[in-house]
């Protein structure tokens, strides 16, 4: 599947840009993963959004992106979800593919942090990041800092 791609900042989602990547969210971190947590956690305004749509205008993937000092000293990806109906065809690959290059060309070739599940660290290792720390857990799940230098 192929998907249309593109990244803004905050002020310039649409409202149906923002209420489909913010029910995303939701769908996946708060109600799939059972995490009682606040996903709407007053970043989104410092962030650039990456949105991957199909051809039918749906939204089947996200991540935002930060650059260095927003989140960590260096520049971020967070909130990387791809929807469950559309799991299974390569998507998640192709948004992190995206992620790094969209971090590349708005922040410039720089290191990247993440804090990723821990399930999906060989997934990030794939890309060339590494642990930085020994894990933590956060909301109830079990997480590690990853840097691609």
């Amino acid at each position: 599947m192929t998907l249309h791609w593109i990244t803004k900042p905050f002020e310039a989602l649409t409202l149906a840009e923002l209420y489909a990547l913010l029910q995303l969210r939701s769908e996946v971190f708060v109600v799939e993963q059972t995490c009682a947590f606040q996903d709407i956690d007053g970043h989104d305004q410092a962030a650039y959004h990456l949105l991957g749509y199909t051809a039918a205008g749906e939204l089947a993937a996200y991540a935002r992106l930060f650059e260095a000092g927003r989140s960590y000293d260096q520049a971020s990806i967070g909130r990387v979800v791809t929807a469950p109906r559309h799991r299974g065809a390569g998507l998640g690959r192709e948004l992190l593919r995206q992620a790094i290059a969209q971090c590349e060309a708005l922040f410039g070739v720089q290191p990247i942090k993440i804090g990723a599940q821990q399930y999906l660290r060989a997934f990030y290792e794939s890309f060339g990041f590494v642990a930085d720390d020994e894990g933590y857990l956060e909301d109830g799940i079990p997480h590690v800092h990853m840097v691609r230098p």
